[in-house]
């Protein structure tokens, strides 16, 4: 099973680890994709304070990312998994699951990313602040510069199992399972139930539930139907919409009335 994930705008500090590796990302063939990201914004951030902030949709309180950006080539490192924080993530927690729990977090689990496109949680990144919304002066939008490489890379990465995708809009523009691949993939929706309204808080902590319940159980459903069966196993309301013709993906709603 392969979870697709967002990052998290807010991020904890890169820390005092070792610099940044890019040979040593998970992923290589997106190596020379990312290293053209990490030139152009490392450049932008050591210019004009100003221009860099806009570019970057950044407000006046947020002017301390540029320097932060400048300096990404010799900023520490630390596991992915530790840099990206908020919502969605707190509620995945981690640094809380058991040591079986983390093996197949490391395994499943794939996070997406203007900057370095996507990432395992174990690969070690400094913090940054790059969204895949960016339209970048020589690169252009950040979305489209992703899909070429992803549509090469991610088939591979992805295997003959299911693709659980709980990204948000802007990144899984970046990447569009096609063909057999989008036929084993589920995408979720999570609903407040007495409105069925899409509600972000819910919709974050919910998804960071599943991809929590799941590790936890080691469950590994091999189809979006039996990841259906899964969840609702583990106490989940899910509504399914399977695909009407090939080359699409199931469509799940898990409804909620309350996230704890």
């Amino acid at each position: 099973m392969l979870v697709l994930l967002p990052p998290s705008e807010g991020k904890a500090s890169s820390g005092r680890g070792a610099p940044l590796k890019p040979e040593s990302l998970s992923l290589p063939g997106l190596a020379e994709a990312r290293e053209a990201v990490l030139t152009e914004l490392v450049e932008l951030c050591s210019g004009d304070e100003d221009k860099a902030r806009e570019v970057l949709g950044l407000s006046e309180g947020l002017r301390g990312e540029v320097a932060k950006n400048a300096e990404l080539r010799t900023a520490g490192a630390r596991p992915a998994g530790e840099i990206y924080t908020g919502v969605l993530y707190d509620a995945l927690g981690l640094a809380s699951l058991d040591a079986a729990a983390k093996r197949r977090a490391a395994r499943s689990l794939l996070v997406f990313s203007g900057l370095w496109g996507a990432v395992r949680v174990t690969d070690r990144i400094p913090s940054y602040r790059c969204s895949m919304g960016v339209k970048l002066p020589g690169l252009g939008a950040l979305g489209a510069h992703w899909r070429t490489p992803m549509a090469s890379v991610l088939p591979e990465v992805a295997g003959g199992g299911l693709v659980l995708d709980l990204r948000s809009a802007a990144y899984a523009a970046a990447w569009k399972p096609k063909g057999e691949v989008a036929g084993r993939t589920a995408t979720v929706r999570v609903l407040h139930a007495p409105t069925r309204k899409v509600v972000s808080h819910f919709n974050k902590a919910t998804k960071g539930r599943i991809a929590r319940s799941l590790l936890t159980a080691g469950a590994v459903p091999g189809s979006p139907a039996e990841l259906v069966e899964a969840l609702r196993d583990l106490g989940y309301v899910v509504e399914a919409t399977a695909p009407v013709k090939a080359g699409q993906a199931w469509s799940l709603d898990v409804l909620v009335d309350e996230v704890h």
